[in-house]
């Protein structure tokens, strides 16, 4: 009843590498972080590092710490008996081990419960640096492998020598771990990718998955609805080989007569669901997204994958399409347009949307071929690392051009605001609770601001000054302002040039100080002989003696009451002027009134004797008798 363990492994093995082999453009990429030696200077450099495919990386960010090499348990396969947790005030330890005899995620485990704050691991032989990736077999290793949070890297044999040296010597090594440019951050949007498997019963490896994709499903809703994100969901199959396409592994593993395969999900052809099973749904999960994306709402694959995975897990007997169909309904998605995306599984034909896949597994451009699943993919760059939401998130923040990823990437419990901290070092307004200060993923920029419309310009550290109209309502547009007695003066002016001018009664350079102007004490005002001056703040008041009233306009003093008889006169010759004018208007009309009258009676006594142009002629009754 089915084959050898040997077999079906041999079998397997071989199917995937065929897809593989046959791509001469794949090729396997390494994603790297940069690793800085600053001291000793026989060692100091910059080195390339690969990620481990466990812990947590810090996307978008960097780690300085002491390199430690134990005399003991250099390959770290066992506990350590002592601590490389660093004293208060020291540096992180990074401690260094060697390859081999365990798996890389033993050793980092280990010497994470020995208080280390990363992991270096240098090859033992020389050859290209490879991902140190996590165990597939079912193992205590499930146990430890969801729990490590610190970040590793593999290094090359000949840097890990040249570390050993220098720490034998008794140098203090110290290095920097740089993740900020592990993920390309071109633009204000981020487009990543995640290969997954309908598959709930391969393990460690599945459940992680599936834990992921619920606790990771609320927060890509919110970034897709909002335009932060593209999503896009693939599946991993492969294709058997044409002389096996009729044995009894293929028909149960592949649809499409061997073009689209999966494992059997329990390793045991004679029993349980079948590697096919898993092909039908990863493909119906495909149409799923592609039908939501047509409808613009593409977010709703997350909820279809969550709700199969609860309604329809294979342990239950449930995985089949008469649930997965209950599901669709549920969500509202058309069930007829889902089932045309996915064609028949029966024919011997390709199937467009599996073959799009299986080419899109192949590496392209800074992205090389998928091989470990699951797999995500940032900006076009796979993701190394525990898959949980808050590492995820980080590398999707890490994504972002600087100063436009969104507020969920500033949080508490992504990373810390660097201009809580002496305000970044950058320029600052405490009065009007204005800083060029941004915080962003990477850390701070100081960039002058934009406050209600208006540009502040300036260098951004020592200097921020706000320019063109409307700068005057904010912080005066950086030009002099005092007020004294209620009244307040400002030396802006609000125009394109900038330029701060002390206003009327003020000298100055307009910026730092403007200064009153003594107009009585400079005889620049006051002058008349009966005039008194008294000088204000930005003004001057000026009196006249005896009865007399002062005009500003003329520097004059005038007698009230010659003031009163002239505006008394002024107004007779108003009244008669209007009078006058209204008999002459009456008059006009008089005029015009009897001539017309005239002209009609005129024109009625003429009529009586001769024809008029307007009137027509008269007929002769004499000519009518003839006629």
């Amino acid at each position: 009843m089915g084959c050898s363990r040997g077999l079906k492994a041999a079998l397997l093995l071989g199917v995937a590498l065929l897809i593989f082999t046959e791509s001469v453009v794949g090729r396997f990429v390494v994603e790297k972080n940069s690793l800085k030696v600053m001291s000793p200077d026989s060692v100091k450099g910059n080195h390339d590092s690969a990620i481990g495919n466990f812990g947590i990386p810090q996307y978008g960010g960097s780690m300085a710490g002491a390199v430690v090499y134990p005399k003991d348990n250099q390959k770290g396969c066992d506990d350590f008996g002592i601590s490389f947790k660093a004293k208060a005030g020291a540096m992180p330890n990074f401690v260094l081990l060697d390859r081999g005899e365990c798996f890389f995620a033993l050793k980092v485990w280990n010497a994470q419960n020995a208080g280390a704050a990363a992991v270096l691991v240098a090859d033992y032989i020389d050859e290209a640096l490879i991902t140190m990736d996590s165990p597939e077999e079912k193992s205590r290793a499930e146990k430890y492998i969801s729990n490590i949070t610190i970040p590793s890297a593999l290094i090359d044999k000949s840097f890990g020598e040249k570390l050993k040296e220098a720490i034998n010597k008794g140098d203090m090594v110290n290095v920097n771990l740089d993740w900020r440019e592990a993920v390309p951050h071109p633009d204000d949007r981020v487009e990543y990718e995640l290969w997954t498997n309908s598959n709930d019963e391969c393990g460690f490896k599945c459940d992680m998955l599936m834990e992921f994709v619920k606790d990771f499903k609320g927060a890509a809703q919110i970034l897709e609805k909002s335009g932060y994100t593209q999503f896009t969901p693939h599946y991993i199959t492969w294709y058997c080989p044409q002389a096996f396409t009729i044995s009894k592994q293929c028909k149960s593993q592949c649809i499409n007569h061997g073009r689209y395969c999966t494992p059997d999900p329990e390793q045991d052809f004679s029993t349980g669901y079948e590697g096919k099973d898993v092909v039908i749904e990863n493909l119906r999960q495909l149409c799923v997204f592609r039908v939501a994306n047509e409808t613009k709402k593409p977010w709703i694959w997350w909820d279809y994958v969550t709700d199969f995975q609860i309604r329809c897990p294979m342990k239950e007997k449930k995985y089949n399409n008469e649930c997965a169909e209950g599901v669709i309904k549920s969500l509202g998605l058309d069930l007829k347009k889902i089932k045309k995306c996915m064609g028949d599984p029966e024919a011997d034909s390709d199937n467009q949307v599996l073959k799009e896949e299986q080419d899109a597994q192949v590496g392209k451009g800074s992205r090389g071929d998928v091989t470990i699943l699951p797999t995500l993919v940032v900006n076009n760059r796979q993701y190394r690392g525990k898959l949980e939401k808050g590492a995820v998130l980080k590398a999707l923040c890490a994504g972002f051009e600087e100063t436009t990823e969104p507020s969920v990437c500033l949080s508490g419990d992504v990373e810390t605001n660097e201009c809580l901290d002496n305000n970044g070092g950058c320029w600052e307004d405490k009065s009007n609770n204005i800083t060029a200060c941004k915080d962003t993923f990477r850390g701070r920029v100081c960039e002058c601001p934009v406050v209600n419309g208006v540009q502040f310009k300036g260098d951004g550290y020592s200097s921020c000054v706000a320019s063109g109209p409307g700068r005057c309502k904010i912080t005066n547009g950086g030009c002099w302002h005092d007020t004294k007695n209620g009244i307040t003066f400002s030396a802006c002016v609000d125009n394109d040039d900038g330029k701060c001018t002390c206003p009327p009664g003020f000298k100055g350079d307009g910026v730092k100080s403007c200064e009153d102007i003594d107009e009585c004490s400079e005889k620049k005002a006051c002058q008349c002989p009966e005039c008194s001056c008294k000088n204000t703040w930005g003004s001057y008041e000026c009196t006249c003696s005896r009865d007399l009233l002062y005009i500003r306009d003329h520097d004059t003093c005038i007698s009230k009451r010659a003031t009163e008889v002239r505006s008394a006169w002024t107004a007779v010759w108003v009244i008669f002027l209007g009078l006058a004018m209204a008999t002459c208007g009456a008059y006009l009309v008089y005029r015009y009134r009897l001539r017309s009258y005239m002209d009609s009676e005129i024109r009625a006594i003429m009529a009586q004797y001769m024809p008029l142009d307007s009137q027509n002629e008269v007929v002769s009754h004499a000519n009518e008798e003839r006629a």
